[in-house]
């Protein structure tokens, strides 16, 4: 068993201030596997002085940004050690497949450190720009003291979109991992104090929603970048509009992934395997809906049955595991309830249903349904599992609208023989990001997000680093 009980705040491993403590449980066993103080507002209360006093009275926020950038090379040094550590501590926690976890919940992180410790070395602090009265210099400063509150599906690719950019400008922060998934931050944490980052500067304290959002409405908080459920950043959203704090949430989604007619469907299934069943299904950029034109719905169908039906369910640990189980018993629960409900509503399902796999575990049957329309809740709301629903669409126009037809906007893909065509639908598909012919997979160069209530800023490129810094101009005459 993993055992924690103290919590990372100041630079030091701190008894908490309350005795309760985060059972995490196997998704596969379903048997306790870790455990770690549960954060409690006094805690979150330490945890933002540290960060405070980090920011106004610290080195960190004083050093140039190059050299806040060599400091986070060697962070990504000693990640870049771990990585199979930390793939193992993420499968075993919320029963991410093992491959995914070495293909991207590891690697993913790692290569976010490695491109913003590379930008911070060239990125202009400022620049001059002619005025009307005489030159402007433009100039940017880090924004304060952030909170990070992350998810369970993805911890450490989620903490890094915050934290990467967050570090190299200048800011300190404060991360509160999801109670399901709080061993993963806690490697992280050896790693940030070995690499010399000043004290206070990260802070870690895993805990549920009363402390989490304690920390959000904190008045030493300058800036809360959250990734969530769209509900949880409707609430954020008007905590910081209440106080005029800066914010940027990355929300749910309901992807599109549309299939052309001219369309190698043998070719692109192993590919919408990936876009569309990640991770378990538990990812905000998956493709769950798929449309298929009337003229090839049937062999569409036929084509993502098969795909699913191919992919071994079972123990994440295991490298031949396409599909593991659901990260809480609440999830399973959440998830047969929209299969149920896709049933009610009158869509069939031609793979899965509600027949659980393991009797142990909290799987759930990977499901394709038949005969879904756009108006259904099936095709509406997030259902974050391995579900998806074949849509029929007329013709291009009607696909594109159906994609649009939802409150989501952040991801999608089309699948065509005719790269250049891609390009045209996707140009038309309001989402944040979008692949042709390939899931896009959050290059850390290119930013990330969504229209819509898939969320408000962007995360990741240049523009990710932009979220952290504040604008000053400064005129001057002669």
């Amino acid at each position: 068993m993993l055992q924690h009980d103290r919590l990372f705040i100041g630079g030091d491993w701190v008894a908490p201030a309350g005795t309760a403590m985060i059972d995490v449980v196997s998704p596969h066993t379903e048997e306790i596997i870790g455990r770690v103080p549960d954060g409690t507002p006094a805690d979150m209360d330490a945890a933002v002085a540290a960060a405070r006093q980090a920011f106004d009275n610290g080195p960190w926020p004083r050093m140039s940004m190059a050299e806040r950038a060599e400091t986070v090379g060697k962070l990504a040094g000693l990640y870049a050690a771990r990585q199979a550590e930390m793939a193992e501590i993420i499968t075993l926690e919320m029963g991410s497949p093992i491959t995914f976890s070495q293909l991207a919940q590891a690697p993913q992180p790692l290569g976010m450190l490695q491109y913003y410790s590379e930008l911070g070395k060239t990125f202009a602090v400022e620049d001059e720009r002619p005025g009307m009265f005489g030159p402007v210099t433009v100039r940017r400063e880090p924004v304060g003291v952030v909170a990070a509150v992350v998810p369970w599906n993805v911890p450490q690719f989620v903490i890094m979109t915050k934290l990467a950019p967050a570090l190299i400008a200048g800011c300190t922060v404060v991360v509160k991992p999801a109670p399901e998934t709080p061993l993963d931050s806690y490697l992280l944490a050896e790693m940030i104090k070995e690499a010399g980052i000043p004290d206070g500067v990260v802070n870690i304290v895993a805990a549920g929603r009363e402390a989490g959002e304690h920390l959000v409405s904190h008045p030493g908080v300058d800036k809360v970048a959250f990734t969530g459920s769209t509900a949880a950043g409707r609430r954020i959203a008007g905590i910081c509009g209440e106080q005029l704090k800066r914010c940027s949430l990355e929300l749910g989604g309901k992807s599109a992934a549309i299939i052309l007619d001219d369309c190698d469907l043998g070719a692109a299934m192993g590919f919408l395997s990936i876009a569309s069943l990640m991770n378990n299904g538990q990812a905000c950029v998956a493709q769950t809906r798929i449309l298929a034109s009337s003229s090839r719905y049937d062999e569409v169908l036929q084509a993502i049955a098969d795909m699913v039906s191919a992919q071994p369910v079972g123990d994440p640990s295991e490298p031949t595991t396409g599909i593991g189980p659901m990260v809480a018993k609440r999830q399973q629960e959440r998830v047969e309830g929209y299969i149920k409900l896709g049933i009610e509503e009158g869509a069939k399902p031609v793979v899965g249903g509600l027949d659980r796999p393991y009797d142990r575990g909290w799987y759930v049957a990977p499901t394709v349904f038949a005969g879904v329309t756009n108006d259904m809740r099936i095709a509406r709301e997030e259902i974050f599992g391995p579900v998806l629903s074949v849509i029929e669409y007329d013709d291009e126009a009607d696909a594109v609208r159906i994609a649009n037809d939802s409150d989501y906007g952040l991801s999608g893909t089309v699948w065509t023989s005719d790269t250049d065509h891609g390009m045209d639908i996707a140009r038309q598909v309001r989402t944040g990001t979008y692949g042709v012919n390939m899931m896009n997979t959050m290059e850390p160069s290119s930013p990330f997000g969504g229209y819509k209530a898939s969320g408000i800023g962007r995360e990741l490129g240049p523009e990710g680093l932009s979220s952290y810094l504040e604008y000053k101009s400064i005129a001057r005459l002669g």
